[in-house]
This record gives C-alpha cells, sequence and structure tokens, in this order.
C-alpha cells in the first residue's frame, strides 16, 4: 500500500491541536465574487491561517477562533452565495489530498451534489417568505379502523 494512503504517525503539532480547525468556502452559483477574490480577502485579513485556493472555493485551516472570524468577514462580501462546511483534514493533508491519492477524495461526490442545490438556498436567502407549518395530527383509531373496513369491503 502507499505511504501516501495510510495513517501517518508524523503528523504536526497542528493535526493533534483540538482547537485548530479546517472550514471549506463554497461560493455557491449566481456570486458576485470570484475564489480568487475570496483567497485575496482571507489574506488581506492578516490572520495567522493557512488559506488553500481550491476549485469550489478555498479551505482555510487554524485557531477556530481565528476561522470563524475570518468566515463572518468574508461573508460580507456576497452573504447569500457563501457557504462553509466543516473539514476533518487540514489543506494539503496526504491522507485526503487528492494530488496524492491520485483520484478525486472521498465526499467529492458529495460536495458536488451539494453545490447543486446551493442556488435554491441563495434564492431562499436572497428572498424569504413567511410559511405556515401546519402540523399534523394522527388519525384518530375508530376513524383509521372505520377506513380500514372499508378498504377491506371494497376488495371483497
Amino acid at each position: 500500500m502507499s505511504p501516501n494512503l495510510t495513517m501517518s504517525p508524523d503528523l504536526g503539532t497542528e493535526d493533534w491541536d483540538p482547537d485548530v480547525i479546517t472550514r471549506m468556502i463554497f461560493i455557491g452559483p449566481g456570486a458576485h465574487v470570484s475564489e480568487q477574490q475570496i483567497v485575496s480577502e482571507f489574506h488581506m485579513l492578516g490572520l495567522p491561517l493557512t488559506i488553500k485556493n481550491t476549485c469550489y472555493g478555498s479551505m482555510i485551516s487554524g485557531k477556530s477562533e481565528d476561522v470563524y472570524k475570518a468566515i463572518e468577514e468574508i461573508r460580507k462580501l456576497d452573504p447569500s452565495h457563501i457557504f462553509t462546511k466543516e473539514r476533518g483534514f487540514a489543506p494539503g493533508d496526504p491522507r485526503r489530498c487528492r494530488g496524492h491519492r491520485f483520484g478525486p477524495r472521498e465526499g467529492f461526490h458529495q460536495m458536488e451534489k451539494e453545490y447543486r442545490i446551493l442556488g435554491f438556498v441563495s434564492e431562499a436567502l436572497d428572498n424569504p417568505k413567511e410559511v405556515e407549518i401546519e402540523e399534523k395530527k394522527p388519525v384518530n383509531v375508530d376513524e383509521f379502523k372505520k377506513i380500514m373496513n372499508e378498504c377491506l369491503e371494497n376488495k371483497e
């Protein structure tokens, strides 16, 4: 088995720090910003983050406080079209990086599916509507028996 496909015991100290997180930043369809603009804005914030440009937006890794502060600032650029999601591995981690794995990484096809619905989510965020949810009540037992008896009689 290739060494890049196995767990590496030589992880850096950042890999073991529970306060270090990685988030994927997705730019939805119809966004008014590009992937490069997002990455540039992350750099302009001057926070101690690892930033990686990706085909869907970017990936950032660092102390959770810094990561969430950066996301809050970046989302101001286009709040209805910039989305974020947790990632369990830092950018470039050889256990998940497709450059080391020779093909799409696990979860890529899930991201593809999620991306297809982001346009609908953006639309809902841009045009919120009042909705009322009608709570369904269970069918009364006597009513259920009556319906079942009618169905059984109709079968005969």
